[in-house]
């Protein structure tokens, strides 16, 4: 799933989905609506947070939980296959099967000098977020609009000294004139031209005529949009048809949808600001968790349909790991799950060859010995051999069963080679180095769906500390046309070095090697075949 937006609808959204075990990206063009706030007001729990705090918390959380936060702004999406790409400013692309927008909205001040520079700070809009910091003092209300009157009547609640400047979008009827004069609310005529300020310090409000009237705060109604590049004859939302409604003060857009978020376009979801303009930070993030609730019973629909239709289907053979021919998203599931590798590993008494894979040796061959992370560990060759070339060695591996027949045989090499080996069983659709860090992470021919491969390969080079190595390596694509070839069948397991690239970040690497290198094998009839890996090879900067 793609979340785009990363403030507080977006971020609950993704944890929500994240916690659900569902592959989640959130893109985040980094520009959140609050961000001028000293801080977030009204957040159970987070009172008097700073924004950016509130979001940089978030993040953490989404990660802990095996989401991925990738800075950067969507410009393009499409409807493809079974699910969407987006496409980033960089160039990059992400796949998703489900959308959930949550990327707020932008406030249209109307053009008064200086209104811009202290919004947010002085210059406010709402009584729940900013009134208790404003309390008691002497507040204006800026008439640029009809909602210049329902902010008196609630900004009175926080001061007794409060004048409402008419400017250019209020007329009085006497009714509302003797309203006012009931409340003790000044009213001041004339067109608004400007705020003062001293010491960075809001002082007064400026009037046509050159009178200043000191004030320390003011208050003036935005009006809310839809941002450049989603909304728009030319944004996202009109690429992929998702309807944009007027509120019904007159005085927003917003995406039309039901309770929960649902868009009238299939497979959709919309939060926050985007579906309830003026929702406060903690509505905003309620509702995000809300979308992605109905979003994941959504694909759990999905996942009970296609697994059904496989059920039905009437299967033409298994390929060599005894999945079906017809394979669909419940072999991929099957096939990285604990329980088909333990039942593999327990069917026979040793699946692989026990020689350590050609790429690492030939890479290891020219580092000193040092920490290493072995991902994807399986019957441990790898591992021992590492180990034996005096490296100290964290295995780690979804099958207890290989992990068990990887420390018997690292017992039988010898208790100096023992040692130095220590064997972590974890799901790796999920598993976290958390804060530890090596002079060597390999996975070798780890093989999972996206966007969990991507998840996973952006968490191993996290923990490669710098100047250490990364190594990544695959079976290529290619070799999914080789007749005969011991592979599962498996497109969507199958990846590029290229692709693994794709998830670094080249100012934190020094060097990147990507390659898809040819060696041969013996192949299921004794003749000789020529397979291709797909490796990157990375250090990190120092």
């Amino acid at each position: 799933m793609a979340v785009i937006g990363g403030g507080a609808a977006g971020l609950s959204a993704a944890l929500t989905l994240a916690r659900a075990r569902r592959g989640v990206i959130v893109i985040d063009a980094g520009e959140p609506r609050n961000a001028p706030s000293g801080g977030v007001h009204g957040f159970l729990t987070g009172e008097g947070m700073r924004p950016a705090d509130l979001v940089a918390t978030g993040r953490r959380e989404v990660e802990r939980y095996g989401g991925i936060v990738l800075p950067g702004r969507a410009v393009a999406a499409e409807r493809v296959d079974d699910g969407f790409a987006v496409r980033l400013a960089d160039g990059a692309t992400v796949a998703a099967r489900r959308l959930l927008l949550a990327t707020g909205v932008v406030d249209e001040l109307p053009p008064i000098a200086g209104l811009r520079e202290r919004w947010g700070r002085d210059v406010l809009h709402c009584p729940y977020c900013h009134g208790w910091e404003i309390r008691d003092q002497p507040v204006g209300v800026i008439g640029a609009n009809e909602m210049a009157l329902h902010q008196v009547q609630l900004f009175r609640q926080w001061t007794s000294d409060l004048v409402l400047f008419t400017h250019t979008g209020v007329t009085l009827t006497d009714e509302q004139a003797e309203a006012l004069a009931a409340r003790g609310v000044r009213v001041v005529p004339g067109e608004v031209t400007g705020v003062e300020a001293t010491d960075d310090r809001l002082t007064g409000v400026r009037l046509a005529d050159g009178t200043v009237v000191p004030r320390t705060a003011v208050t003036v109604a935005s009006r809310l949009h839809i941002g450049d590049g989603i909304g728009g004859a030319d944004g996202l939302l009109a690429q992929l048809g998702v309807p944009v409604t007027a509120h019904p003060t007159g005085m927003a857009e917003q995406v039309e949808a039901d309770p929960t978020g649902q868009t009238p376009v299939p497979g959709i979801w919309a939060a926050g600001n985007l579906t309830n303009p003026f929702a406060q930070v903690m509505a905003s993030a309620a509702a995000g968790a809300m979308a992605a609730a109905a979003l994941n019973a959504d694909l759990a629909q999905a996942d009970t349909t296609e697994a059904v239709r496989r059920h039905r289907a009437v299967a033409v053979g298994e390929d060599d790991y005894g999945l079906p021919v017809h394979h669909g998203p419940a072999d991929v599931a099957a096939m990285v799950s604990q329980e088909f590798w333990d039942e593999r590993y327990g069917a026979v008494d040793r699946v692989w060859s026990g020689n350590p894979n050609p790429q690492l040796v030939t890479v290891v061959a020219g580092l000193p010995a040092g920490t290493a992370c072995d991902v994807g560990a399986g019957e441990g060759a790898d591992a021992i051999w590492l180990a034996d070339q005096g490296w100290e060695v964290t295995a780690v591996d979804v099958s207890p069963v290989a992990l068990r027949r990887a420390a018997d045989q690292a017992a039988a090499v010898g208790d100096d080679v023992a040692k130095r080996l220590t064997w972590q069983q974890a799901d790796l659709r999920t598993w976290d180095p958390g804060a530890a860090r090596f002079d060597l992470v390999s996975a070798q021919f780890m093989h999972l769906p996206d966007p969990d491969r991507a998840m996973l390969h952006r968490r191993l080079a996290a923990a490669v500390r710098p100047g250490g190595t990364l190594l990544i390596v695959g079976h290529h694509p290619s070799d999914l046309e080789i007749p005969g070839i011991r592979r599962p069948r498996l497109p969507d397991l199958m990846f590029t070095a290229e692709q693994v690239a794709a998830v670094l970040d080249p100012s934190e690497w020094a060097s990147v090697r990507v390659e898809t290198i040819a060696r041969s094998v013996t192949g299921p009839d004794g003749d000789p075949i020529t397979i291709h890996d797909a490796v990157l090879h990375a250090v990190r900067r120092r």
